[in-house]
């Protein structure tokens, strides 16, 4: 059998994990863990697609006389696990602005309390989402089949549940909520992304929309679309500014097309249509059409 000397490793990455903490002024008293859990939070957003499409989502097993049973009991397990993950960062957060324990769970109650009473909306809205897929793809033979098969409808699965946890104060759990989404389908949503109903990503590998962007009704992206920001302000001592809006602003019945890249806090007016792989830098006016060719016939600057 072979050795390799796993002690001495083991002590030597003690000691990385010890200067980093140093670095970071962490703590290196002995307790509990300090951060939410990603395979935690990968078992609740799991368990609850299962509650909010119970016969699509859901186990094999289901039948629909024991449809509320199960929405229940998946329900109840999940909330109470997200209430575990919501107090973690909580905790965490406090080592900046500090707050009792009581005040920590208070908040992590309220705020998991408020999301599970906004999952009825939060269903609605996906079921547009659905709609939007369907009748947005000759492909597609059926609803469930888009339910089921899409990333783009994986990806919105995940973006809404992340964004209401954004918006109730818990970034760190809606960035992985996120992110477990982005790791599957290549489609990266910034949980802070205000999006509207009806919207839809065709085939979406290598989609990015950023934290500030706002999209409304009926929207159409294909694959490969970025919206992202053009340029990130400093303050006087060259640090990053964060949650400025940067990003664009997409209206009603736009479609963007394959590889377009739309930069900084620019508006994409009423149902425009954005050309793939052009360039944009500029707003856009309603109803417009932007190709390669426009842009080529365009005066130098003008939407580039």
């Amino acid at each position: 059998m072979a050795h390799f000397e796993v002690g001495g490793i083991v002590r030597a990455l003690h000691g990385v994990r010890d200067e980093w903490r140093d670095s970071q002024r962490r703590s290196r008293e002995p307790g509990a863990r300090e951060f939410p859990s990603r395979d935690a939070l990968a078992q609740i957003v799991e368990s609850l697609k299962g509650a909010l499409f119970p016969m699509r989502l859901g186990p094999p097993d289901l039948r629909h006389e024991s449809e509320d049973f199960y929405v229940g009991h998946s329900l109840d397990s999940a909330l109470q696990a997200l209430l575990v993950q919501a107090r973690l960062e909580l905790e965490f957060n406090a080592r900046h602005e500090p707050r009792s324990p009581g005040e920590i769970d208070d908040a992590a109650t309220d705020a998991v309390r408020r999301f599970a009473g906004a999952l009825p909306q939060l269903r609605r809205l996906l079921d547009t989402d659905v709609l939007a897929a369907y009748q947005g793809d000759p492909a597609a033979r059926s609803v469930d089949e888009v339910l089921l098969c899409y990333p783009g409808v994986l990806a919105m699965i995940h973006h809404r549940l992340a964004h209401e946890l954004y918006t109730l104060g818990l970034p760190l759990l809606a960035r992985i909520v996120a992110e477990l989404a982005h790791a599957q389908t290549g489609i990266d949503i910034h949980p802070g992304a205000q999006i509207d109903a009806g919207f839809f990503i065709d085939h979406g590998t290598g989609v990015v929309i950023g934290e500030t962007a706002v999209i409304g009704k009926r929207v159409r992206l294909y694959q490969a679309v970025t919206l992202g920001a053009k340029r990130f302000p400093t303050d006087a001592e060259g640090n990053l500014q964060k949650g400025l809006p940067r990003h664009p602003v997409v209206e009603d019945d736009v479609v963007i097309y394959a590889g377009a890249t739309i930069l900084g806090r620019v508006t994409l007016g009423k149902g425009a249509v954005i050309g793939g792989n052009v360039w944009i830098t500029d707003d856009v006016p309603a109803g417009a059409s932007v190709t390669q060719a426009s842009l080529q016939n365009a005066p130098q600057g003008a939407g580039a």
